[in-house]
């Protein structure tokens, strides 16, 4: 009965211990049995049995406890494949990378770091745990501290304190930074694309708490993982990117094509206006419905001739501009909100197109602009053909007018005038009494011909020789003094060296100037014109075209360059070179007041002047030779600047007096 008892025994005992590792008790109930049967006084050979079954428990304890702990961590990395697989923003990766390592490890913090290749460093990108803002922003050069030696390495690599390990290269910013979170014990895992090393996966303690090569291990799987979440989340991002590049070369191409499209499709409906007889202002409306904005068609004299969209006037400070822009080589160029093109052939500048728009404009809609601007010289050059031809017709009039052709008077009269207007049909008539008609050109044939050019009735002309700077200019002068002509119901002939228009109007000297002015700035150059007139017969033109050529002549002589005048506006010159030598007109001009007052009054101011003249404006002197007062003298003089003007002792002035004087002591 003692020996089955004692057998029975250690078989109880042995029950205790696998119910023990049934429910997974702790390592230190294996203990209490043992000492059970101790403190029962069991023997030693049943106390020996009795460890024996402990240590064989307590085994298979560790070894059950260790297997669930390898299934926790697989069954972590399979759930972290799975989340990994559903994410693909990558700091969305990072985040789930060092949560899920920081809590497998049970580390006091795990982070993350990426290799930028190009910048030569290293860079915190992601930590759970951490408590630091300079740790969290670290930026390391490849090849310092733990990271560094573990990316060369591409193995892993721990320390139980991390200030105090000399086995990686120390940097004081990185150590100030792992003191400031006050690590001690870090380990690091290459994370590894194929063969290279993409970053560096942490955990670390804030303790000398050494990390178990099985953890080693298992951050080493978390770091596979993670480097080929990252790699793919790169791979899709680099393929989003492509393929948004693709996508923004295809709308650029898209937008490319419709708008070289758009182009075409512009330059033929303006081509087909050509065709259909269209001018520039159908061009200029194309262009400001495909571009908007208002567009300013200019001749070359720059003067608007269109002006198509919004009806917004060109300022006068964007002429120079716009004048400046308008080479026949040039292209588009900007100035503030305008868009400028010249209006060209090879070797001639016909005008511009000016576009306000506040939009900008790209290559095409600058092409549409530069293709407006080439439809609209064909359009000019269309129509100076026909202009050409009238021309010629108005140049070949104006020829016989100066050269005496036209407008001859027809023999046996006596104290008759000459009307070319008022011609009857009749070649002239002979016998007594007025004649009218011209012998060189029956009436008809004239009257035609006045009307094909559309000279007015009954109204006053002016003559005018206008003189280029430059023989280069001569044949667009004359191109644009017959549109000129043309618009004025006026003539325009080339002769040589000069321009003559025959103009409507009776002030020959301001219609010299504006011609002067306008002619100079459409050619870019100084130009100089002399005028003559007003002339009422067309009999009158050859006389009057010789003074305006004199005067042409004596303005060059006297360098007035881009300028214009008549003879009478030239003073006692003008007496010298006019035709009809109007001594009394030019007394008028510069006598007129006094010699009317002393005619009115009685009185001897012009006999004053002259004294006054004679005695070197001596005051005293002027006294005594016409024995009066001083006092009086000084009245008379006074008197004299009230009719004439305070400045009549300037010397130009004083001098035209002085010789109105003579001319009227020469006359009395």
């Amino acid at each position: 009965m003692t020996v089955q008892m004692t057998v029975q025994a250690p078989l109880a005992s042995c029950n205790v211990f696998l119910d023990l590792l049934a429910r997974e008790a702790a390592p230190v109930e294996f203990e209490e049995p043992v000492a059970s049967a101790r403190a029962a006084g069991a023997t030693p050979e049943t106390l020996a049995q009795l460890e024996a079954a402990k240590l064989t428990a307590l085994r298979v304890s560790a070894g059950m406890r260790r297997q669930a702990r390898r299934e926790a961590e697989l069954t972590a990395l399979f759930d972290l494949a799975g989340d990994l697989a559903g994410l693909r923003d990558l700091d969305a990766i990072l985040e789930a990378i060092v949560r899920r390592a920081r809590r497998l490890l049970n580390a006091d913090i795990a982070y993350v770091t990426l290799n930028d290749d190009e910048c030569g460093e290293t860079r915190m990108c992601m930590t759970d745990g951490s408590i630091s803002a300079a740790f969290r922003r670290l930026r390391i050069p490849l090849g310092d501290g733990l990271g560094g030696l573990v990316a060369q390495t591409a193995m892993p690599y721990s320390t139980e304190h991390y200030l105090r390990d000399p086995q990686f290269r120390h940097r004081p910013f990185i150590d100030a930074a792992v003191a400031e979170e006050a690590l001690v014990a870090i380990l690091g895992v290459p994370m590894r694309v194929g063969s290279r090393v993409i970053g560096v996966l942490y955990a670390a303690n804030r303790t000398e708490r050494p990390f178990a090569p099985e953890q080693a291990v298992l951050l080493g799987s978390l770091a596979a993982h993670a480097a080929l979440a990252i790699g793919n989340a790169r791979l899709l991002a680099e393929t989003r990117a492509t393929v948004e590049e693709l996508d923004a070369v295809n709308g650029r191409l898209r937008a490319r094509g419709a708008a070289i499209e758009r182009a075409a499709q512009a330059h033929d409906r303006m081509t087909a206006l050509v065709v259909k007889g269209g001018d520039a202002g159908d061009v200029a409306a194309v262009v400001t419905e495909v571009l908007g904005g208002t567009l300013y068609v200019l001749d070359a004299a720059g003067r608007c001739l269109v002006a198509s969209g919004e009806a917004v006037p060109l300022a006068e400070d964007d002429l120079p501009a716009v004048t400046a822009a308008t080479h026949p080589r040039g292209g588009t160029t900007r100035h503030g909100d305008l868009w400028i093109t010249p209006i060209s052939t090879p070797g001639e500048v016909l005008g511009t197109l000016a576009l306000r728009t506040d939009a900008g404009l790209d290559d095409a809609d600058r092409r549409i602009l530069e293709r407006a601007a080439l439809v609209t010289a064909l359009v000019m050059l269309l129509r100076r053909s026909p202009a050409e031809a009238e021309a010629r017709v108005q140049g070949e009039l104006l020829d016989d007018l100066l050269d005496g052709k036209v407008g001859e008077r027809t023999g046996g009269g006596t104290g008759g005038r000459t009307d070319a207007w008022a011609a009857d049909g009749a070649t002239g008539r002979t016998g007594g009494g007025a004649t009218d008609g011209f012998v060189a050109e029956g009436a008809p044939g004239l009257e035609a011909r006045i009307r094909r050019v559309g000279l007015e009735r009954n109204v006053p002309y002016v003559v005018l020789s206008a003189r280029c700077a430059s023989s280069r200019h001569r044949g667009r002068a004359a191109f644009w003094a017959a549109s000129y002509a043309a618009t004025a119901h006026g003539l325009a002939a080339a002769r040589g060296e000069e321009v003559v228009l025959l103009l409507p109007g009776d002030v020959p000297g301001e219609t010299a100037r504006r011609v002067a002015k306008e002619l100079g700035a459409a050619l870019a150059a100084p130009v100089t014109v002399g005028a003559a007139g007003p002339v009422r017969d067309l009999s009158g033109v050859p006389a009057a075209h010789r003074e305006a050529r004199r005067c042409a002549d004596t303005l060059l002589a006297l360098d007035r360059m881009d300028d214009g005048a008549d003879a009478r506006e030239l003073g006692f010159v003008g007496l010298l070179i006019g035709a009809h030598r109007d001594a009394k007109g030019f007394l008028e001009a510069t006598l007129g007041p006094v010699l009317d007052y002393d005619a009115r009054r009685g009185t001897s101011l012009v006999r004053t002047l002259e004294t006054y003249f004679g005695s070197r404006c001596a005051l005293s002197r002027t006294a005594e030779r016409l024995h009066v007062h001083i006092n009086t003298v000084h009245q008379r003089l006074h008197r004299v600047s009230r009719l004439l003007g305070e400045d009549w002792q300037e010397p130009e002035r004083a001098l035209e007096i002085q010789l109105a004087l003579r001319l009227h002591r020469l006359r009395s």
